[in-house]
């Protein structure tokens, strides 16, 4: 009896995108802006902004209050404002902006 090789699992899908980080989440990251790189192992091999919000979490703690309250920061992909409680696809080469609320008088 002859057993076929398991299939061999596709290779991680990595993309690098740039971000902005303007105001108070400059402030808590400490940098103006940053190259992310992110590695997914699942079939689809998407990447998205709430996995970005996760990632900036994770690496800026002194940012992740900011970056988990939507209401909070404002993303915006290649200059495009991604609306409340949307989450969008990223690509290799994007690059987002953090925006806090703007207060003035």
């Amino acid at each position: 009896m002859t057993l076929n090789p398991a299939s061999p699992r596709p290779p991680p899908s990595t993309i690098t995108i740039e971000v902005l980080f303007f105001a108070s989440a400059r402030e808590a990251a400490g940098v103006p802006s940053t190259s992310l790189s992110f590695e997914s192992t699942d079939n689809d091999g998407s990447f998205n902004t709430k996995m970005l919000r996760t990632k900036l979490a994770s690496n800026y703690p002194k940012l992740a209050a900011l970056v988990q309250d939507e209401e909070s920061i404002t993303l915006a992909v290649n200059e495009e404002y991604v609306p409340y409680g949307e989450n969008w696809e990223l690509k290799d080469g994007d690059t987002v902006a953090l925006i806090p609320p703007i207060s003035g008088g």
